[in-house]
């Protein structure tokens, strides 16, 4: 058994998990900005990164982090918040044991395939960013099998959501089938078309 001595370093190795998790939230948080993501999506984010995953120690390990207290001999089996996780796992004191999100891609892919054309599929309201983190761990031979599925599946979504928004605006049963991002897309999608129906109808100002 490897035995590192994480108590007589402990604030050093606190220290720069804590730079690590700040870093990447900002990163992501630039990248949301970037691509002009929505408010909403960072909550989602938040609530991902903060969900308890399974994990397996590969080294001992006593650790005392923002409230998060960790006491783990070699080859223990514990659930911690997955931001921790992702941090350790990527310095390999342990190996993340998440369920299956590849399944879980292809079974809401499939949904919509086989949907009826004027059907959306229902999508849990945090489904890009679980896609988004599946694709980042896969290799890029997954993902390019990936993106032509994936390719199809948003065209799917973009079209039906683009007939219903101008149709009507957001009903409770679409808005349970649509992630964060949609909901706002449908929003702006209907706030859009209703404006310009008024624009070009209303001869007389």
């Amino acid at each position: 058994m490897k035995l590192i001595n994480w108590q007589s370093t402990k604030n050093t190795i606190k220290d720069i998990t804590e730079a690590a998790i700040i870093k990447a939230v900002q990163n992501d948080y630039h990248a949301l900005t970037m691509t002009n993501a929505i408010p909403i999506q960072l909550v989602y984010f938040i609530q991902f990164m903060l969900e308890d995953i399974r994990v397996t120690f590969r080294h001992d390990l006593n650790l005392d982090l923002g409230g998060v207290f960790i006491d783990a001999k070699d080859g223990d089996i514990s659930m911690i918040p997955r931001w921790l996780a992702k941090v350790l796992n990527r310095n390999g004191v342990l190996d993340i044991q998440d369920i299956d999100v590849s399944s879980y891609v292809s079974r809401s892919l499939n949904r919509e395939r086989i949907a009826r054309p004027h059907d959306l599929s229902g999508i849990d309201p945090d489904f890009y960013i679980r896609l988004k983190d599946h694709l980042e761990a896969s290799s890029e031979d997954d993902r390019e099998r990936l993106s032509v599925s994936l390719n199809s599946f948003i065209a799917s979504r973009l079209e039906k959501i683009a007939k219903l928004a101008a149709a009507s605006p957001l009903s409770p049963e679409v808005k349970e089938k649509l992630s964060a991002e949609e909901y706002e897309l449908y929003l702006v999608m209907h706030r859009n078309t209703d404006s310009f129906k008024q624009t070009v109808l209303n001869k007389y100002g």
